[in-house]
């Protein structure tokens, strides 16, 4: 499978009553598909993957697939105990989902040969793309032998280490040429210069989810955005813990589409940090726009 552009990671909508906002999420994707992201990433961290029932996560991602509509790959959050992500690994699959985004395992740590059949053990129902950070930090031998089990297509890499990726990306394009390789730290854009210089071109962008417009201007070649939009961006997102999902839907419910507000443990944006958010927004549009 292969991908290019931006990568669109949803957020799930809420209704006032705190339950799924199937139709808003329709919409969400819909307007975002205008803008022709490279992949949708469903029920994500984004999307609140952590927050989200099982039977909400299968609704989450036929929605996402629905509004799609094969315009591009979807990939649907699965992870956490091996019942429950093998569990939303076959309704991602039944719902239309093409691929998996794959969360580490919750708590439970074993050795390397045990975190490869739990990989193994899920990619036997969909294509899966797993993701570097937190408990998993795998060593480039390690991704090797992933990658040779059939159905693991790629790695998106959380933890920011570019000695560890850079060791990475050598050993398993050396034998597995189609390996995909994408930068998943929060507000990718302002690492990407580092990330494009060990051979890593995909990267998921929040920003994508609020301002597509500041998203795509960047991928063609706004440079100045990194100073002016991405950079404060990620001094607020530093303000308070959540804040990277939190900003995200903030910013959705700015640009007119009202998503709701997020999910315990998470909180939503003071109005202070609200109104900087705002002025960001409208400052990356100019420079977006010019």
């Amino acid at each position: 499978m292969k991908l290019s552009g931006v990568l669109f990671f949803p957020v799930t909508p809420f209704d006032a009553g705190g339950g799924l906002a199937e139709e808003v999420l329709a919409e969400h994707i819909s307007q975002r598909m205008e803008h022709g992201p490279g992949a949708v990433f469903a029920a994500c961290g984004t999307g609140e993957f952590s927050a989200l029932s099982e039977a909400e996560h299968a609704r989450v991602v036929r929605v996402a697939a629905e509004a799609v509509g094969g315009r591009a790959p979807v990939f649907a959050g699965a992870g956490g105990p091996l019942g429950a992500a093998l569990n939303q690994a076959r309704a991602a699959r039944d719902a239309g989902a093409d691929g998996l985004l794959l969360m580490p395992p919750y708590l439970a740590q074993g050795p390397g040969h045990g975190y490869t059949a739990y990989v193994s053990a899920i990619a036997s129902v969909l294509p899966v793309v797993i993701y570097q950070r937190g408990t998993v930090a795998l060593e480039p031998d390690t991704v090797v032998e992933l990658a040779g089990i059939p159905g693991v297509i790629g790695l998106k890499d959380g933890l920011g280490d570019i000695d560890r990726m850079q060791r990475t990306v050598l050993a398993v394009r050396e034998r597995f040429p189609e390996f995909l390789f994408f930068n998943g730290l929060p507000t990718a854009e302002l690492t990407m210069p580092a990330y494009r210089g060990i051979g890593v071109e995909l990267y998921s962008s929040a920003v994508f989810a609020f301002a597509p417009e500041i998203a795509t201007a960047y991928l063609n070649g706004e440079e100045r955005l990194l100073t002016e939009f991405y950079a404060p961006l990620v001094r607020l997102r530093g303000k308070v813990p959540g804040y990277p999902v939190a900003l995200v839907k903030a910013g959705v419910r700015l640009r007119g589409l009202d998503v709701g507000g997020v999910r315990p443990p998470l909180v939503d944006v003071t109005g202070e940090h609200l109104e900087e958010l705002e002025a960001l927004i409208k400052t990356g549009l100019e420079r977006a726009a010019s």
